[in-house]
């Protein structure tokens, strides 16, 4: 039988210890639990946490097949396919055929052709001389962990093709890359498999069915709003949360209010009625287009405003928890005021290599405060010594004292100028040993060099709080109160 809810004694309960680094909810922007009444989650790649590198050979696996239906030679099937090679914050260059990297300010900080890195000179003309419209169809945001197969195909069909020879349409082929993958979803040459073996693909968290309930117990409504379809969230839903605690019957009884099917990022922007889906699997229109919050109940398709009618609150007291930047996070806070929670499943890693390179870091802002004392040292020097240089110019000659001050100014400049080389040499390659630690093609996921990432940037800007994964909640009390950091101006620094 399920528990009447809420439960004050769970809801009121004492948290002790702060959690560890990788299990830490990390807060952009102050949020009061307290004060939430509904809790959204997204479904793949938030709830279901997949296991990437078997999810990539699928992917794979299924894209080259098509590709080579296409027409695209066979020997693309035994190319090598780097799937550590992408990460999430990448932007493709479909016309030049190359991937890049940039930081918040649209600066590209690093580059590949294939799996070939550009050298900076490169970058700089393909990319420095004027300004990047990112927008354009010209580039294509990888903002998921579901597309990061993408990528590794295209580098990898890039480098084969070029080696056999053959010239090659870059727009193109990503395009064909692009297509096939989808087709691969629809068509269940992905999903069957993970249906097939769940186990294989998914990884199932043992704390997920008592962080619901640990929100539930605090008087919290939860919905789930997923693009995947009915069926197949039926399937993963269940693998996930059935019988995780005896007081749930089904995964149903979890949450309030099951929306699938729900085409987001267009869920937030465009005017669609729900249907209920039947267990016959049959679909039913709803009267006026809203759905009623009643759990077992499964809806598909819909809209945001027509979800808020439904949710009866208002939307600064929803939090909507999803792993899509774009998708789930980005769009929700420019339609919305709907607070958000982003799942960076990659935390754990980067929360790793930050403290395994805590000292080369200090070392590198060290070098760069020495550079710049450096660098006013040069410029004092430089400036009498070309006072000087102008005098003898003038005057042919020099009194004695005036030209040994010259030579003094002379050799000051020249080993200013070997230091400032030597500082300079050492933070690159300090700096390329600290980005290898994070990823050894593209560095932190949330920094680029000293700056934050382009991906970092949307982080900081559309999600009030990020972690690794959901079940994280369970170690915060139903009433906690994150509080963002101060934020300081340059020159409120030290």
């Amino acid at each position: 039988m399920q528990l009447t809810l809420p439960l004050p004694e769970l809801a009121q309960l004492a948290f002790g210890a702060s959690p560890s680094p990788s299990h830490r909810i990390y807060c952009n922007r102050s949020l009061r639990l307290d004060q939430i009444e509904w809790v959204g989650f997204d479904m793949d790649y938030t709830l279901a946490i997949y296991d990437q590198r078997e999810m990539d050979r699928l992917s794979i696996e299924a894209t080259l097949d098509k590709l080579t239906q296409r027409g695209y030679p066979e020997s693309l099937k035994s190319a090598t396919y780097r799937t550590d090679f992408p990460i999430r914050g990448l932007l493709v260059d479909r016309k030049l055929g190359n991937v890049l990297k940039m930081d918040r300010y649209k600066y590209v900080k690093r580059a590949y052709h294939g799996l070939a890195e550009l050298s900076k000179e490169s970058r700089r003309h393909d990319y420095h001389t004027r300004r990047l419209r990112v927008a354009s169809a010209r580039y294509h945001w990888v903002d998921t962990l579901y597309a990061l197969s993408e990528v590794a195909v295209y580098a990898a069909a890039i480098e084969h093709l070029e080696k056999l020879g053959q010239e090659v349409d870059y727009d193109r082929l990503f395009g064909d890359v692009r297509e096939c993958i989808d087709l691969s979803h629809q068509d269940g040459s992905i999903l069957d498999h993970i249906l097939a073996d769940l186990p294989r693909y998914v990884q199932r968290d043992p704390s997920l069915p008592r962080t619901l309930h640990h929100l539930r117990s605090a008087g919290k409504k939860l919905f789930l709003l997923t693009n995947s379809h009915g069926p197949y969230s039926d399937r993963m839903m269940s693998f996930l949360l059935d019988g995780g605690l005896p007081q749930y019957r089904s995964w149903r009884g979890y949450f309030d209010l099951v929306v699938c099917a729900s085409r987001k990022p267009r869920f937030f922007t465009s005017d669609v009625e729900f249907e209920e889906l039947l267990a016959d699997g049959t679909k039913r229109p709803l009267e006026g287009g809203v759905p009623k919050v009643e759990r077992g109940r499964l809806y598909l398709g819909g809209s945001i405003e027509r979800l808020q009618t439904a949710l009866n609150t208002t939307p600064d007291r929803v939090l909507y928890v999803g792993d899509h930047i774009y998708g789930d996070v980005l769009r929700a806070k420019k339609e919305t005021a709907w607070r958000t929670i982003m799942v960076v499943q990659e935390m754990s890693d980067e929360l790793s290599a930050h403290g395994e390179v805590e000292h080369s870091l200090a070392r590198l802002d060290s070098l760069e405060e020495q550079r710049l004392r450096l660098l006013e040292e040069l410029r004092d020097h430089q400036v009498v010594l070309k006072a000087l240089e102008r005098r003898k110019a003038s005057k042919k000659e020099l009194p004695p004292a005036d030209e040994a001050e010259r030579v003094r100014h002379r050799h000051a400049v020249d080993r200013l100028k070997q230091r400032i080389r030597l500082a300079e040499r050492e933070h690159d390659e300090l700096e390329r040993g600290v980005d290898h630690r994070f990823h050894r093609f593209w560095g932190s996921l949330f920094k680029a060099g000293p700056e934050v990432s382009s991906f970092g940037h949307q982080v900081e800007t559309y999600a009030c709080l990020y972690t690794s994964r959901v079940s994280n909640l369970l170690r915060y009390s139903p009433m906690h109160y994150f509080t963002s950091p101060r934020d300081r101006m340059p020159h409120e620094l030290r």
